[in-house]
């Protein structure tokens, strides 16, 4: 039996962990004018190395817009090198665990990083059964709040940075304007997420536009409507589903709908993130049915992929 050294039995234990290409370089994305690094890439359930959903758009080598922070993404932070104090907004898509449950660790490592100017938290509107973004923080870090060492954060004159919170209407038939200003706009649009108050965001910087589609079903025709012939530059979309019977299309899009908005929206390319299971075990199925619609370029989406715009 051949006897590996030391160094490489420790480098295989290691990559085994992270399960992740030795290819992808964490701080790739800060090198660039533009770039979208995935901070997670996967969902609700712990089943493999992925984190919960997670993106950071990268301008001008900072880390200025993020979009969701499931568990997982205080590691990814860390491992590219984001600074708190780069960010001009965080945005939430909607209020299930594994977009928001990394939160709280962002927050509170924030509150180490020395800002001083007033930070942009935006998503939707509440429901009977979900908060609204304003509750969800109070709920985090509120006066009667889980971390409410950190209340400061909704305070002003506090020694952290006042939290702008935007609550968003998800019942609407159009695109919302969130963000104008720092040379990057951001807009939201409701989605269609069973019951859930969802929405997607569309950014636009450096002539570039950034479709993150959040978790939508086929009957999200605002979405649609909205999205038509808007021709991002990149649409970042879920793969939560395979194409077997029963699976929760009130929930997410399968393969056959995901290829039908990427082509409504003319995307120039689709990349796949939020992985589950059930997808990537059917894998070519799902790439198959989006193929049916969609001709583009294609790409599966693995924790801290770093897709560059402008170098």
């Amino acid at each position: 039996m051949r006897h590996l050294p030391i160094a490489a039995i420790l480098s295989v234990m290691l990559g085994s962990c992270a399960n992740q290409s030795p290819l992808i370089d964490p701080k790739a994305c800060s090198a660039n004018i533009l770039a979208v690094q995935i901070m997670g890439s996967g969902g609700p359930i712990a089943d493999d190395h992925r984190g919960g959903t997670g993106n950071i758009v990268w301008v001008d080598g900072k880390a200025r817009v993020v979009v969701d922070a499931g568990p997982g993404s205080f590691i990814r932070h860390g491992e590219a090198g984001v600074d708190f104090r780069d960010h001009i907004a965080i945005l939430l898509t909607h209020y299930h665990g594994d977009h928001v449950g990394g939160l709280p660790g962002l927050l509170n490592n924030g509150s180490f990083a020395g800002r001083r100017n007033n930070l942009l938290v935006a998503g939707p509107k509440g429901s009977d059964l979900f908060p609204s973004t304003s509750e969800l923080l109070a709920a985090f870090v509120g006066e009667q709040g889980a971390l409410r060492y950190l209340s400061s954060y909704l305070k002003e004159g506090g020694p952290h940075p006042k939290l702008i919170i935007r609550d968003i209407e998800y019942d609407r038939d159009y695109m919302q304007v969130v963000h104008r200003k720092d040379d990057v706009d951001i807009d939201a649009i409701p989605v269609h997420h069973l019951s859930i108050p969802a929405l997607a965001y569309v950014v636009r910087t450096k002539g570039k536009r950034l479709l993150f589609a959040g978790d939508q079903s086929f009957l999200s025709d605002t979405f649609e409507q909205a999205t038509r012939n808007g021709q991002p530059d990149i649409m970042f979309m879920h793969n939560a589903i395979s194409m077997a019977e029963g699976q929760p299309r009130g929930l997410h899009r399968d393969g056959v709908s995901i290829g039908e908005a990427a082509q409504s929206a003319g995307a120039k390319k689709l990349v796949l993130t939020h992985h589950m299971q059930r997808a990537l075990n059917d894998k070519d199925a799902v790439l198959a049915a989006i193929r049916e619609n969609f001709e583009g370029p294609l790409e599966f989406a693995d924790d801290l992929s770093c897709y560059e715009l402008i170098k």
